[in-house]
């Protein structure tokens, strides 16, 4: 602070005066009225040392982080009149900061340096690619959203819509580096384990009812395929859709991903992304954790080269009747706690209401099948036809493997529980309204009703409906058991133990379709579509390290906790003089502050504060 008065008054006022600098904005203000000349000459006999002193005091109440200052508000003073269409609000957010810190460890600004070394781009790419990353997690828009919320975060980026976009570009012209480069220095902010690698795929709707052409590549003249196809929906939409392959370590954080076309068979864009995951972790051997979906015999195969392993879950509806025999056969069972022989018979019937038996209910029963020979596993590959198409060939497997069967009774009547309430459902179908008209879903209850058509006089035919017994006895045969396959020698425990944890990839997709709205897509171009993705990518990972490194410190939380307390840590511009938080204090800000050290949980906020933590962070 300093001193301000007017020279040439011949009763001047003193104040002191203060700058406020505010992002690029520099203000002066007279923050506290000393008094009036004439005034404190009742007090002293030299008024302007009296107000030097008060400068020197402020100043050093400053130094402690504490001034004292007069507010007066004037409850009739109008709001500043603009000529902008719509009202705007002085809060701002400042819990990406927190975001920005794993951003900055991630060194994307190097990569950024690197690759645009060669080219005239005018504008700061990697701060760019910063805010749509920290919007896809606080408020996912369209890019033309992001761009028109820019004001609501502290630093006010100040850069145009067609920066977005050549970012973009930027961005899926270096795809391979740039993931590469994303895991490279993620293990300096969280160790990482890919000792196992889980992968799954989704994907994600277009609101268009065309799909993309496929088109000649002008410059090697390969036939690529569009992007934006029809495609079995995850969602069950009718909408043309793209694939999305990810590739996540056993904390559910990140390593690699792919996008393909809708159309596109899931199992086959298994392996090609993993080569490039086996070259980015420098042929280290990892084992190849995914459901039976993503388990093909292709799969297994590749995943048994080069002294790599594979966990996949297996169908055992899908198993030859000779190796269902062996899973129904009530021989060889034992318990996955202690290896103690048991019955499935026993796991069936024990009484679950005996204190006794809760460790029995809470345990499962195994049994391990070898399955190295030409054998009926139910797998499917996929066979490139001359004309290009693929026809799905039943294969058999001749790779060395073997079968874990599980049975839990916890499972078994959990199973049954979702069963009768569907059946419930389908009885409801049968007393209100024709089968015929209700719409199929992914848990279609009219499987379990069964149509007959009686012919009566002439030739009139009439349909009847049933529940069908014999479909419900069939689905009860499979209830409570489980099967994966594996060329691992490992314990039957460690392997299911490994294959528990993919629930945390699903999470992942979970977490960018729900929180970061990463559908319906609004881009068109084939290049921006997998720009997106990669933005959404980024933006899993920096959230997915954030939520590893609250869990180091002892702490967890849910998505919607640690999003929220983010989305809600704004602070209110007053004056330009200080900042006021609008949030209040929570464990999960206790938490963040704890583990970044950025000191967020505060009341009131310097301007020049809030400039030194985004310094700090960015050097």
């Amino acid at each position: 602070m300093k001193l301000y008065y007017d020279k040439r008054a011949k009763d001047p006022i003193y104040y002191a005066q203060q700058g406020f600098r505010n992002g690029k904005k520099t203000t002066t203000k007279n923050v506290v009225k000393i008094g009036k000349h004439s005034e404190l000459l009742k007090i002293t006999s030299d008024p302007l040392a009296y107000a030097k002193e008060q400068i020197q005091k402020y100043n050093d109440e400053l130094k402690n982080n504490k001034v004292s200052m007069e507010v007066i508000i004037d409850f009739d003073e109008k709001i500043k009149s603009s000529n902008d269409l719509v009202s705007s609000s002085n809060q701002v957010n400042i819990g990406y900061f927190f975001l920005q810190k794993i951003y900055h460890d991630l060194r994307i600004g190097t990569f950024f340096k690197n690759v645009t070394s060669d080219l005239k781009v005018t504008f700061d790419p990697d701060q760019v690619n910063r805010f749509m990353t920290y919007a896809r997690v606080l408020e996912p828009d369209s890019k033309l959203g992001t761009y028109d919320h820019l004001h609501r975060y502290y630093e006010q980026p100040t850069f145009e819509y067609v920066h977005m976009l050549r970012t973009m570009d930027i961005l899926e012209q270096n795809y391979d580096e740039y993931i590469c480069h994303l895991f490279k220095h993620s293990n300096a902010i969280v160790p990482r384990d890919t000792s196992v690698c889980y992968f799954d795929c989704s994907n994600y709707y277009f609101e268009i009812e065309c799909e993309d052409e496929d088109y000649i590549d002008e410059v090697t003249g390969e036939i690529l395929k569009g992007l934006r196809k029809y495609g079995p929906s995850k969602e069950h939409r009718p909408n043309p859709i793209v694939e999305m392959g990810l590739f996540m370590d056993s904390r559910g954080i990140p390593i690699s991903m792919c996008i393909n076309s809708g159309s596109d068979n899931e199992q086959t864009c298994a392996i090609p992304l993993e080569k490039k995951m086996a070259q980015m972790l420098d042929g280290k051997k990892f084992i190849y954790c995914a459901d039976a979906g993503l388990g093909s015999l292709n799969i297994r195969k590749f995943n048994s080269m080069g002294g790599r392993s594979f966990i996949v879950t297996q169908s055992i509806k899908k198993l030859s009747d000779a190796l269902k025999k062996a899973v129904f056969n009530d021989y060889d069972y034992r318990l996955l706690s202690n290896d103690r022989p048991v019955t499935i018979e026993d796991m069936k019937t024990f009484d679950k209401n005996d204190k006794r038996n809760l460790e029995l209910y809470n345990d499962s029963a195994y049994k391990i099948v070898e399955a190295d020979k030409a054998i009926d596993l139910g797998l499917y590959d996929e066979k490139i036809l001359k004309n290009g198409k693929t026809k799905k060939v039943k294969s058999k497997a001749i790779v060395k493997q073997k079968l874990i069967i599980t049975f839990s009774r916890k499972m078994m009547e959990y199973q049954r529980y979702i069963r009768n309430k569907q059946i419930e459902r389908a009885k409801k179908i049968l007393a209100s309204s024709d089968p015929e008209s209700v719409k199929k879903g992914p848990h279609d209850v009219t499987r379990f009703i069964k149509r007959t058509s009686i012919s009566k006089s002439g030739d009139k035919v009439t349909d009847s409906y049933y529940i069908d017994q014999s479909v419900i006895e069939e689905e009860e045969k499979y209830d409570g058991y489980y099967a994966v396959a594996t060329n691992l020698d490992d314990d039957a425990k460690t392997i299911i133990e490994i294959n528990s944890k993919r629930h945390k990839i699903e999470d992942c997709f979970r977490i960018m379709k729900t929180y970061f709205s990463a559908r319906p897509v609004h881009h068109r171009n084939r290049e921006r579509i997998i720009a997106h993705f990669m933005i959404c990518y980024t933006a899993l990972l920096i959230y997915r390290l954030l939520e590893a490194k609250l869990d180091d410190y002892g702490t967890h939380f849910t998505t919607e906790n640690i999003i929220e307390t983010l989305k809600n840590m704004e602070v209110v511009n007053v004056q330009d003089m200080y900042y006021q938080s609008t949030y209040n204090g929570s464990q999960v800000c206790t938490a963040l502050n704890a583990v970044f050290d950025l000191a967020l949980d505060k009341k009131y906020y310097q301007p020049k504060e809030l400039n030194k933590k985004i310094k700090k962070i960015l050097t």
